[in-house]
């Protein structure tokens, strides 16, 4: 047990450490390349803070730890919402740009319920459904495009890194992350067998904060500097790119069969992005009340979880 616990902490560090790097050096690639830096920001950013949770759910897809990966996606979401953007309520009101309001949070609800209705009708995200979110994936990035061309922003500088470096940093940053999601996914099964609690309730928790961590420390940090829009929109992309991309690549590599308790969860993950536009609506900012009340909710959700 005490090796279960040490190796999901090493997991976690080599997780962190290898999306670090790997972030950093496509992100200078991407400049190398003069790709807009919008696309930078709103994809590499987003897609670097959710290596964890496509590290743990596609490898415990191919250890058929269903539960897990369902439940680290959908955990994750609700975390990040719910903790990381209550959270970032609280530092200061986040401005939810109208374009966001009318387009990317209905996004977000729509794949939610997609997710939903697919494990509610199928009982499994099979191969073909794997194969539509990722088809949505590739509207979601031609949509990010033509974003960029309208020049709606022009993104954050990008530390510049030597191509042997980058080259090591790309190579070991993915090492890194595939093999503690690895470790993350065995210690945390391993957890769960021993205390007698579900795959699901592990991945929904304890896996699903670990793996959302990287947004908690960017959305937070981002707050604190006053750049909300990356804090914003690091969360709305991350939600994104967990559904239809992690998603449907671990279904794709193996379908996953989906338990009928995580229709509630996708039901609270769709009633977070709901909350998000309603206190939202009237003065396009998330306010220090509307953060207290989603962290409220966040515990209210683990008390459920709990109980």
């Amino acid at each position: 047990m005490i090796w279960s616990v040490i190796f999901l902490i090493v997991g976690f560090i080599l997780l962190f450490r290898g999306s670090d790097a790997f972030v950093d050096a496509a992100a200078s690639t991407a400049q190398r390349m003069h790709i807009p830096r919008l696309i930078i920001g709103t994809t590499l950013v987003a897609m670097g803070t959710s290596a964890p949770e496509a590290a743990i759910s596609i490898a415990a897809a191919i250890r058929g730890a269903d539960g897990i990966s369902v439940g680290n996606i959908i955990g994750s979401n609700i975390t990040n919402v719910f903790l990381i953007l209550g959270l970032t309520a609280l530092i200061g009101a986040p401005v939810i740009h109208k374009n966001t309001r009318q387009y990317e949070l209905p996004f977000v609800g729509m794949i939610t319920l997609l997710l939903c209705l697919v494990g509610l009708w199928f009982g499994a995200i099979s191969r073909t459904s794997a194969l539509l979110f990722l088809v949505l994936f590739l509207g979601f990035i031609g949509y990010t495009i033509i974003m960029a061309r309208r020049g709606h922003s022009d993104g954050e500088e990008i530390k510049d890194i030597s191509w042997g470096k980058t080259v090591i940093m790309i190579i070991g940053g993915l090492a890194a992350i595939v093999f503690g999601g690895e470790l993350i996914t065995n210690s945390a099964t391993k957890i769960a067998t021993y205390f007698g609690v579900s795959q699901r309730v592990i991945g929904l928790t304890l896996v699903a904060f670990g793996t959302s961590l990287p947004e908690l420390v960017v959305s937070t940090t981002a707050a604190i500097k006053h750049e909300y829009d990356i804090a914003i929109g690091n969360i709305i992309g991350s939600n994104i790119f967990n559904i239809l991309f992690v998603l449907g690549t671990a279904a794709m590599v193996r379908p996953i069969p989906f338990q009928t308790a995580f229709i509630t969860d996708g039901a609270i993950a769709l009633m977070a992005i709901a909350m998000l536009m309603i206190f939202t609506v009237q003065h396009s900012k998330l306010g220090r009340i509307g953060g207290i009340v989603f962290l409220c909710s966040y515990v209210a959700y683990l008390v459920y979880l709990i109980a």
